[in-house]
């Protein structure tokens, strides 16, 4: 950690919690841990989500400037992840709203969203870069709201209580869309020739599901 984080008080082992309030308290440093901590996930959420990335750009900024703009009047009545993936999923409905459609991907967009860095994949790798070409290409197939409720428990780990009040669902109906977007996804990697071995799920079922 940098001197200036010291200096602020914020240390490595404090929670997104502790580092709100300290923002919110004037600890500048704190809200640069929480970016730092947080800025690569909710990115490649908004990436999945957009499949745009200048609009995923935007919008990312504009999320951060809500956080800051909220900081005086933050209580940790939930996580800051849930708060702020809640921030997320108004954002990107305001945006669906105002366009009223949901775009198609650009040609491009598999092969910007595999240059994203995933930490512990090896960098470069053409059979990891293929297999994530593979699984977004299976993510843009599935509806929105499986879409969201899968890249919010499998890439955010999130549970099925933080992912209900982001998106304003109960946990019942986030366990149903979990299932579906599963199976969706299964099939769709699947291989074509129906005799051979299925290969391994992406990711497992999520705990409790």
């Amino acid at each position: 950690m940098d001197e200036a984080a010291r200096s602020a008080g914020a240390t490595d082992e404090d929670s997104d919690e502790t580092l709100m309030l300290a923002y919110a308290a004037g600890r500048a440093a704190a809200f640069d841990q929480l970016y730092a901590r947080h800025r690569d996930r909710l990115y490649r959420f908004l990436l999945r989500q957009l499949r745009d990335g200048a609009l995923a750009d935007d919008v990312f900024q504009d999320i951060w400037q809500r956080v800051v703009s909220a900081r005086a009047d933050w209580t940790p009545q939930a996580s800051f992840s849930s708060w702020l993936y809640r921030i997320a999923h108004n954002r990107l409905a305001d945006h669906w709203r105002a366009l009223q459609y949901r775009p198609p991907a650009p040609e491009n967009a598999e092969e910007r969203t595999g240059r994203i860095v995933d930490p512990g994949t090896p960098d470069g790798a053409l059979s990891d870069f293929e297999q994530r070409r593979g699984i977004q290409r299976a993510l843009d197939a599935l509806p929105p709201e499986q879409r969201e409720v899968l890249v919010l428990r499998l890439e955010q780990e999130l549970t099925l209580e933080e992912i209900g009040a982001i998106t304003g669902v109960g946990r019942e109906t986030v366990k149903s869309r979990l299932r579906y977007a599963m199976d969706k996804l299964r099939a769709r990697l699947a291989p074509a020739d129906a005799g051979a071995a299925a290969p391994a799920a992406p990711y497992p079922l999520p705990e409790g599901s």
